[in-house]
């Protein structure tokens, strides 16, 4: 029983430490697709645009990991790299997706997003929608 709740908990943990770091991840490439420094951009002035992608940009890719650590079934080690690969397509198909909806609305999107001011630009919800959309789609395509 205990050497059975050893191993989950190792699991769990290695599980949790890839999830996290795949987040930090996500954030930083958020962060690229932003002008300026997101950290500063929500923390110190406010940011409500900038919080909204970055909020949805996690949330999407929470459900990624979570669906690719459920299916996984080859073990620890595979079900890891099972996790990363997915995580990885779903950072760059939303990628892809930020990029194409740049090239088809007009103004530079990563400054119009976050230009709203005391309110979110309604930009920012179109990529959040996008980015979530796009998470939905890798989630579904793993199981």
């Amino acid at each position: 029983m205990f050497d059975d709740m050893f191993s989950e908990a190792l699991a769990t943990l290695a599980y949790g430490g890839v999830g996290i770091a795949l987040l930090a991840l996500g954030f930083l490439v958020v962060d690229l697709l932003t002008p300026g420094h997101l950290g500063k951009i929500i923390w110190t002035e406010g940011g409500k645009g900038g919080a909204v992608v970055l909020a949805a940009k996690l949330l999407g890719l929470g459900a990624i990991i979570t669906t690719a650590i459920v299916v996984s079934e080859d073990g620890l080690t595979d079900g890891l790299l099972s996790t990363v690969v997915y995580a990885l397509l779903g950072i760059v198909l939303s990628v892809v997706a930020f990029f194409i909806l740049d090239a088809i609305t007009p103004g530079k999107l990563g400054e119009t997003l976050l230009s709203g001011g005391s309110s979110p630009h309604a930009s920012a919800w179109v990529v959040a929608a996008t980015d979530l959309a796009t998470a939905a789609i890798v989630c579904a395509s793993i199981s």
